[in-house]
Formats: C-alpha cells, sequence, structure tokens
C-alpha cells in the first residue's frame, strides 16, 4: 500500500500519472505500475528462485495460480536448459577434442 504524506492512500489514477511520469523523465517504455510485479516474479524466476517463494511474494492463494500465469517464462526455462544439456551430450566435429561427457554403463 502507498500512502500520501498524510498517511492516506493513494488514489491509483495519481499513483498512475505519477509513475508515468517518472519514466517519461527516465526515458523508459511506459508500462503499467501493475507490470512491475509480472517483472519481479519473472526475474526471479529466471534466476531460480523456487515457485512456492514465489506464490508466496505475490500473495497467490494457490501454486497452480502462480504456474499458470508463469508458464510461459518455465517452458522457456525448461526449453534453455534442455539446449545446454543437448550441447553438452552432442558429439564434437573435431575428433582430437576431448570428449564433454562420458557413457557410464
Amino acid at each position: 500500500m502507498f500512502t500520501t504524506p498524510q498517511g492516506r492512500p493513494i488514489d491509483p489514477t495519481n499513483l498512475t500519472r505519477r509513475f508515468r511520469r517518472l519514466l517519461h523523465n527516465a526515458e523508459l517504455q511506459t508500462i503499467r505500475f501493475h507490470d512491475l510485479r509480472h517483472s519481479t516474479a519473472t526475474l526471479l524466476l529466471e534466476q531460480g528462485a523456487d515457485l512456492v517463494v514465489i506464490k508466496e511474494l505475490l500473495g497467490h492463494a494457490h501454486i497452480g495460480v502462480t504456474a499458470g500465469v508463469y508458464a510461459h517464462v518455465r517452458l522457456r526455462l525448461q526449453r534453455q536448459a534442455i539446449d545446454t544439456l543437448g550441447s553438452i551430450l552432442s558429439p564434437t566435429d573435431d575428433p582430437d577434442d576431448p570428449p564433454t561427457a562420458a557413457v557410464v554403463r
């Protein structure tokens, strides 16, 4: 909750107006104030924060809400992990290069 200097809640219209002015003065792209919440959660996910922790920070009642809203981020991170694994396990083109992985049987 954001308050005025007198301790009263800031009117949402005034908050939006001030936020847009700050973005404009900083020469940043115009976004909604609520987008800061989404960006924070996305950055936390990308840095490996646990989904349960993000759920609690956002105040979601159920983990399914958090998982659903940020599914696109999780899918992108899964693709990156698979690509990383694929690059580690793929054979090298140069036979003189040492192996990057060994098969254990």
